[in-house]
């Protein structure tokens, strides 16, 4: 097995006084596809904004260690992180709008990470997104460069994103919510791109989306959080053959099956809480239709039901 190319220990991430993310572990391996799925408010795309230090103000790294081919992030002065940052670790933001400057037209920012990490000219480093942009099937790809991002549609723009994070050839591609408010058909078109780039190129994802059905046949590992935890991590197969948390189980009611078209799915009544301190019970409890009086009392640890599949919950400790 190969040696992880990512590794999160224990990441625990507060916005003011709200905690983000409590004790966050993942691992990532060259190559491979994590999902990272969760309602909105969860803390994914917190973990996905710790990785590369782009937290917003108020947002602080309080425990934890993030280790990056061997290295430790957090530990790395600002000026290194930043020849890392687009090169190295590229992040698809989930809105293109406004990750590009309107002031500006589209290809004055996306050869800024040619030229910086590669060196390029501003010339070459346009014919260079030129060609990446015709593969992914944009018609007249120079035009697009010379146009203001509010002139293209939001589809285009995600194609834009997508060119600039390959363009320097990352190990590490982080996609936050990629296909958030595109129809569904153009979701589809961005989906495939996505991964007839990852495979090509071998990159490893790391992707964050707050739908099960976008990670089943896309990622090897799916990881589900809850209220800044992770509650349930395997093997999408694992996982999707045999869910074992009660949030993964009511989340996957609501992926549509052939199987079953008739039935209404079900829905998940209440709210994710807010969490101003370490959780001292099961932040799922008043969701849960299967709680328990221990569950009112004890925050379950996340223990290995198999090889590979953790789940944190008081239905398990006891085994399967």
């Amino acid at each position: 097995m190969t040696e992880p190319l990512l590794e999160i220990r224990g990441l625990t991430v507060r916005y003011g006084a709200r905690l983000a993310t409590w004790e966050v572990s993942l691992t990532l391996r060259p190559g491979e596809v994590l999902g990272l799925v969760g309602e909105s408010g969860a803390g994914k795309s917190t973990v996905g904004r710790a990785i590369v230090r782009l937290l917003p103000e108020s947002g602080r790294i309080e425990a934890g260690q993030i280790r990056f081919k061997g290295r430790d992030l957090l530990a790395l002065p600002e000026a290194e992180m930043r020849r890392l940052r687009g090169a190295d670790i590229a992040l698809v933001p989930q809105d293109p709008l406004s990750a590009l400057n309107p002031a500006f037209r589209v290809g004055l920012q996306a050869t800024d990470a040619l030229c910086l990490h590669r060196g390029l000219s501003r010339r070459l480093a346009e014919a260079e997104l030129v060609g990446l942009l015709g593969r992914m099937g944009i018609p007249e790809p120079a035009d697009v460069l010379r146009r203001y991002p509010h002139e293209l549609s939001g589809g285009m723009r995600q194609r834009v994103l997508i060119a600039m994070a390959f363009s320097c050839g990352p190990s590490l591609l982080i996609a936050d919510e990629p296909t958030t408010a595109l129809d569904v058909t153009t979701q589809a078109q961005i989906l495939r791109l996505l991964e007839g780039l990852r495979a090509e190129r071998d990159v490893a994802t790391l992707f964050v989306t707050h739908d099960l059905g976008l990670v089943a046949h896309r990622a090897h590992t799916v990881a589900l959080m809850y209220a800044g935890c992770v509650v349930e991590l395997a093997p999408a197969r694992a996982l999707f053959a045999a869910p074992a948390h009660p949030y993964t189980q009511a989340l996957l009611t609501q992926v549509p099956r052939a199987d079953r078209r008739a039935e209404a799915p079900e829905v998940l009544e209440g709210l994710m809480p807010s969490l101003q301190a370490v959780p001292r019970a099961c932040p799922f409890r008043e969701r849960c239709p299967k709680r328990m009086a221990v569950c009112d009392e004890v925050m379950p640890p996340l223990g290995a039901l198999a090889s590979g599949h953790l789940v944190a919950c008081h239905l398990y400790e006891g085994g399967r």
